[in-house]
């Protein structure tokens, strides 16, 4: 039986959001194509009208992620300032550390995107910058940008490595203060 281009889109995105989450949940590299396709209620052999490969699917969430992490923390120049300060804010808060399926990819999936091929890089690569761009604006400062980047994901993998809920929470207020100085404009 053939079904719809709509369906096979709907089919798609559905992979690829049920794909996300289980990546930022528990590693990409963790689950296979049939664990990936019975998650959506498919055979594993579906899976392959949908993606090449499972590497084509990880280059495909990594688009997906960091293009969703752009919009909820991009902006479009110096008026954003305090809605970039109120994104930090939530970023590096504990939900963030308690449900990393439902936030920023890269620090749930930085380590697996370094090791992988040039192409899954390369995608990270330009929506990381673009999103540094974006921050750079807001900040009028590119080094400042990379460097509040760094530690926002930093932090977050620190606070994620540790067993002892308020030793996490120390960790992600320190870095809101010292990011939250470093960003602060003269009045």
């Amino acid at each position: 039986m053939r079904y719809s281009a709509s369906h096979k889109l709907e089919t798609r995105e559905k992979l690829l959001q049920s794909s996300s989450l289980s990546a930022k949940r528990s590693g990409f590299s963790t689950v296979g194509v049939d664990g990936l396709m019975k998650a959506i209620g498919l055979s594993g052999a579906a899976f392959y009208s949908h993606f090449a490969s499972k590497d084509a699917l990880f280059t495909a969430i990594v688009e997906r992620e960091l293009g969703q992490s752009l919009e909820r923390l991009g902006g479009q120049g110096t008026q954003d300032h305090e809605r970039l300060q109120r994104c930090l804010k939530h970023y590096l808060s504990m939900a963030h550390v308690e449900q990393p399926e439902s936030g920023c990819a890269l620090p749930s999936l930085g380590a697996e995107i370094a090791r992988s091929d040039i192409q899954v890089r390369e995608q990270a690569e330009l929506w990381i910058c673009r999103l540094q761009e974006s921050w750079a604006k807001i900040l009028e400062s590119d080094s400042l940008a990379w460097s509040v980047l760094s530690q926002c994901v930093g932090a977050l993998v620190v606070a994620r490595m540790l067993a002892t809920p308020d030793i996490q929470h120390t960790v992600l207020k320190s870095s809101q203060e010292e990011i939250a100085r470093q960003i602060a404009r003269p009045q």
